[in-house]
């Protein structure tokens, strides 16, 4: 009798495990779609309180008056590019899911599978990104096409691959804080209260609510050495052309050196907490 060899399943390689991962949050975040375009569409009711506010307080000042160094034209159009890249860049409920799989035990089937867990929870979010972003397009796009008078971009080529780059790197940098504070949930089994404050710095001093540069001198810049302006004012800076020459490129290295930064505190503090992650469970 003639054997017949079965050929054997290769497991898939390190691209396709994370590819798959990323489909499969694809999949879960769309059930989603319908809750992602009314929060996209009711988040804009305090974007246009604020735009109406700020008009307000340009209304007493002459065509070309300035506050900080801001007309009224590229002050709407910093509010704007905030909206655009908050929308890209935002964690959702990463942070909780991290915690809940800490305080639930289910970061335990990541120590038997040789799947990073780092990983698997940046395709998740890049995941609900991309529904987010393509949910959010429609209500988003249309608020910005009103405003298209006020509306800046990058001046050339470059100046969108830079602005790109720098967005890139905010996503990145905003995922990798919220999955650092998380993971405080291998020493604590509430980290809501972390969260709530990190969440705070992060819109305070990101540039949410408004830009960082009309701020005293002093505090703008003791602010661009911390890691939050890097979030949001300085890519929506990026986009609008308000950095350039050396300012943008060390603007830049210093948005990678934080990435890099909080990486490598993130896989520390993950490392720590898995010895008493195991202490405690084994």
């Amino acid at each position: 009798m003639t054997h017949v060899a079965t050929p054997r399943l290769r497991p898939p390689g390190l691209l396709g495990k994370y590819l798959h991962v990323l489909s499969v949050g694809l999949q879960n975040t769309l059930v989603y779609r319908a809750n992602f375009l009314f929060r996209a569409a009711f988040g804009l009711v305090p974007l246009a309180a604020t735009l109406f506010l700020w008009r307000s307080i340009y209304a007493d000042r002459p065509p070309d008056g300035l506050v900080g160094a801001y007309t009224l034209g590229q002050m709407i159009s910093y509010y704007l590019g905030v909206t655009v890249v908050d929308s890209v860049t935002a964690v959702a409920e990463d942070d909780w899911q991290i915690a809940a799989d800490i305080k639930d035990g289910a970061v335990s089937q990541f120590l038997l599978k040789p799947v990073d867990y780092l990983a698997y929870r940046l395709c998740l979010y890049l995941s609900g990104r991309v529904v987010y972003t393509g949910v959010a397009l429609v209500p988003v796009a249309g608020f910005l096409w009103y405003q298209r008078e006020f509306l800046v971009g990058p001046s050339g080529a470059a100046g969108w691959a830079l602005a790109a780059v720098s967005v890139g790197l905010a996503a990145l940098l905003q995922f990798l804080i919220a999955y650092t504070v998380a993971l405080l949930a291998f020493w604590v089994l509430d980290v809501s209260t972390f969260i709530f404050i990190q969440f705070a710095f992060e819109y305070l001093a990101s540039g949410h609510l408004f830009p960082l540069d009309i701020l005293p001198p002093a505090l703008h810049r003791g602010l661009m050495w911390t890691p939050y302006p890097y979030l949001l004012h300085f890519p929506v800076g990026v986009s609008l052309g308000r950095f350039s020459g050396p300012g943008l490129w060390w603007g830049l290295a210093a948005q990678a050196g934080w990435v890099i930064g909080v990486f490598l505190l993130a896989r520390l503090v993950w490392s720590r907490g898995l010895r008493r992650y195991t202490a405690v469970g084994g």
